[in-house]
């Protein structure tokens, strides 16, 4: 069950208003602390009262159309702008959201999920109220298992300590927290003050600098040494730290698929993503030949490691997460990745000369449009390579439409989106959403396929009413094409009913649509949409149902024999 006990923060000393201000607005407020603009969701009866504080604060409140898409919105907006949060009503919102919640749990987003509830008032004598479920708290019990922590604000008296206490977790810790307000505890103002000061989480110091010694001798005794970047860089806002260490000694740095752009994919010492036998054959022989591997904020998820085809030898192998520090054999407590690589910063470590052989990187595509030939995945990123910049956030859904775009070169930090561990379908269309509102002097690029389109397309109505101008590329074979892949046969599951993707814009009454055959109708499509900072741009590429990425060949090849 969430519990109260760990009280957090180290730097940060919170004192309550002086003046009585009631729960509902103290959360908004400490929402606002923590750089959270705007909040997606739908509204219900049990959550109306703090959605009127809501719309009456300086916090955007956006409509969506559904609450697990409210919800991947949120997560999008927590990975671009490092907080997010959702709002729906008791149960029939709640339960809605546990996808999405989930999904952010497991790759560390932290996304503040607000439910309303039957006030304590109406609770007595267990009526059977609209919504509930078993009983009053089912809802919260879920939520234990998806959260880190949470909290019910039924007592004035701890209200806002517990909310002081569950926003930090989530800041602390980049997973998912839960927040429930009984809608008559909505507008209740507390008469009481509180001061609370977080502890620093733990860190042992006497570990810290034995393992940095440590570290230290196996780089200045390595000829071969390699730095493998995951996604924590990215969500402890680590990059600069990183980048600094690697540079200041001649690191090489490869990335993982959950963590691409973590470091900008231009920068000279990135050699390209690490997926065992899934990746460029050239990448995963540069990272698995070194005789150091350091790996920093790296999950070692199936997709990371190419289905578990990495060779990695442990012997060589340093493994630092912002929860374990594993060298070798060794493991050590209570390292934090945030001290462990400014601390290697300062030590002495000996400049790399390992060379990167050109062909180990992505080749610079080199496309020459071919007027008349039929579109296709791989000349389709090809042509998409020429046109990212440092303002292009490229958004994956799952499937080929994340498998090809490993290919894609973006040219800033944290510009490439994806649930690229959770693989949830459907995440990419509200994550465009999601990520475009929290920067708005960005293009998102999406590229999503048929299946999952059609799972949560309809936030395309919200993307419009807010006036966003997103590229939507829908890849259009007619059903699951990494699932046909994985799994070969003429199996009817896999088939999808065919849309006329383009009549969409005219539904939602808004948007500039395209359909693609060739790559000239490619080519001019973009080119229209790129010129068009105005209007939301939806892209139907019609593609052979044949056709496939590299990538997902070749997982196809490791992975078709055990599903």
């Amino acid at each position: 069950m969430f519990s109260s006990s760990t009280m957090i923060k180290d730097y940060q000393s919170i004192s309550c208003p002086a003046t009585p201000t009631s729960i509902g607005k103290y959360l908004i407020e400490r929402l606002q602390d923590y750089g959270i603009a705007d909040i997606f969701g739908i509204p219900g009866d049990y959550v109306l009262s703090f959605y009127s504080l809501l719309e009456e604060s300086d916090i955007n409140v956006i409509g969506c159309t559904r609450e697990d898409n409210a919800g991947f919105a949120a997560d999008a907006y927590a990975r671009v702008n490092g907080m997010g949060a959702v709002c729906v009503t008791y149960c029939v919102g709640g339960l809605s959201v546990c996808n999405s919640i989930a999904g952010a749990f497991a790759e560390k987003s932290p996304v503040v999920l607000l439910t309303g509830s039957p006030g304590y008032q109406e609770r007595l004598n267990n009526p059977l109220l609209h919504h509930k479920v078993r009983d009053f708290r089912t809802q919260v019990d879920v939520f234990d298992k998806l959260c880190i922590t949470g909290t019910e604000l039924s007592d004035p008296a701890t209200a806002f300590q517990e909310i002081d206490r569950v926003l930090e977790m989530a800041y602390r810790y980049k997973r998912p927290v839960y927040i429930d307000i009984p809608r008559d505890m909505v507008n209740v103002a507390p008469q009481t003050t509180h001061r609370h000061v977080f502890p620093p989480l733990p860190t042992d110091e006497r570990a810290l600098q034995e393992a940095c010694n440590e570290i230290t001798a196996l780089l200045n005794q390595a000829e071969k040494p390699v730095i493998v970047a995951g996604v924590e860089i990215h969500r402890f806002d680590l990059q600069d730290a990183l980048i600094h260490f690697a540079e200041k000694n001649n690191i090489p740095i490869a990335s993982t698929l959950l963590g691409k752009s973590v470091v900008r994919e231009n920068h000279p010492l990135y050699v390209g993503l690490y997926e065992g036998a899934i990746g460029r054959e050239e990448v995963t022989e540069y990272v698995e030949s070194s005789d150091c591997i350091l790996m920093l904020g790296t999950f070692m998820t199936d997709l990371n490691l190419g289905i578990y085809t990495a060779n990695l030898d442990p012997r060589k192998c340093i493994s630092a997460t912002s929860e374990t520090l594993e060298i070798h054999h060794h493991h050590y407590k209570d390292v934090p990745l945030d001290e462990l690589i400014p601390e290697l910063i300062l030590r002495n470590i000996k400049y790399c000369r390992r060379f990167i052989d050109p062909t180990v990187r992505e080749p610079v595509s080199r496309y020459v449009i071919d007027y008349t030939a039929q579109i296709s995945i791989r000349r389709m990123i090809d042509r998409l390579n020429q046109s990212l910049d440092d303002e292009t956030i490229v958004i994956a859904d799952i499937g080929d439409s994340l498998f090809a775009s490993t290919r894609l070169q973006t040219q800033g930090r944290t510009e490439f989106l994806s649930p690229a561990y959770y693989t949830s379908m459907g995440f990419s269309i509200p994550a465009t959403l999601g990520a475009q509102t929290a920067m708005p002097d960005h293009r998102v690029i999406t590229i999503c396929g048929d299946g999952a389109f059609q799972m949560t397309c309809l936030e395309l109505s919200t993307i419009v009413r807010r006036g966003l101008s997103p590229i939507v590329i829908v890849l259009d074979n007619g059903g699951y094409g990494t699932e046909r892949a994985l799994h070969p046969g003429n199996w009817g599951y896999n088939e999808i009913h065919r849309w006329s993707y383009g009549e969409l814009t005219r539904v939602i009454g808004g948007g500039i649509s395209h359909r693609i055959q060739t790559e000239e109708d490619f080519d001019k499509a973009l080119k229209a949409a790129l010129a068009d900072t105005t209007n939301m741009h939806l892209l139907h590429v019609e593609i052979d149902r044949r056709d496939a990425s590299e990538t997902l060949t070749r997982l196809a090849d490791k992975m078709s024999s055990r599903v």
